[in-house]
């Protein structure tokens, strides 16, 4: 299994002391290095927005079978070009896990076809993590509830369409409730967003979170070859005894 981790990685790039107190080799750098040991077959290898092409050239696109997308601030500044690169390879079969903060990423929107807007508030409150779905390979081995101790807060009304699978639903201490964890099917391919991860607080070092993504790439790996599903708008009159 082939795995590609991005990051936007401007808080690091920045000199975020709180950031790189959490996360001194990059979000990217802890999530590869979290999932790593739970994925022993697999290939990871990270990028982020400051390489060229945003590290997600052609090449990189197809010899990846899942790309793990972290943003938060840039999301702008990621090129219309990429984005559709990504589409592309998603529709084609690439699976796609969207973390916290990316539910507002361009490809995400573009995915989804909304804004994936939300409630949110930073106070480091407690937050829950409720299996709603425990058959689901995704949640497979995770503790009911997961409990992070500080995160911040999203709530309710989360502007996404109706989830093809509802798998973790979340609360917090101010009492809102939000859908953390859904998956979708586009095309060939396989999404999972999953919520908890903020870049001030050391989410993705906790085993239960590492252990949710892990389960998320095996589910959103690719099971058959990549291929355009484009349709043939004018086919041959006998093209289909010959597919």
């Amino acid at each position: 299994m082939r795995i590609t981790v991005w990051n936007e990685n401007v808080h690091e790039a920045q000199g975020d002391e709180l950031v790189l107190s959490h996360y001194p080799d990059g979000i990217h750098g802890a999530i590869a290095a979290g999932i790593a040991p739970l994925l022993e077959d697999a290939e990871i290898r990270t990028a982020t927005l400051q390489d060229p092409e945003h590290g997600l050239t052609e090449d990189v696109l197809a010899a990846t079978d899942v790309l793990l997308w972290w943003g938060h601030i840039a999301h702008e500044q990621v090129s219309d070009e990429v984005v559709e690169r990504v589409f592309q390879h998603v529709q084609a079969g690439m699976g796609l896990l969207v973390l916290h903060s990316g539910h507002y990423s361009k490809i995400f929107q573009r995915l989804l076809g909304s804004t994936a807007s939300l409630l949110w508030r930073n106070e480091g409150e407690r937050e829950l993590v409720w299996t709603i779905d425990r058959t689901h390979p995704i949640t497979q081995g995770i503790p009911d509830p997961i409990v992070i101790p500080r995160q911040e807060m999203y709530g309710e009304p989360f502007d996404i369409p109706t989830p093809d699978e509802l798998l973790f639903v979340s609360n917090f201490a101010g009492g809102e409730v939000f859908r953390s964890g859904v998956t979708y099917r586009r095309g060939l391919g396989r999404i999972f967003y999953f919520s908890p991860g903020d870049q001030e607080y050391p989410v993705y070092h906790q085993a239960e979170i590492q252990q949710v993504l892990a389960n998320g790439v095996r589910w959103a790996a690719p099971t058959r070859p990549r291929r355009n599903v484009t349709a043939i708008h004018k086919p041959e009159a006998g093209w289909f005894a010959a597919s």
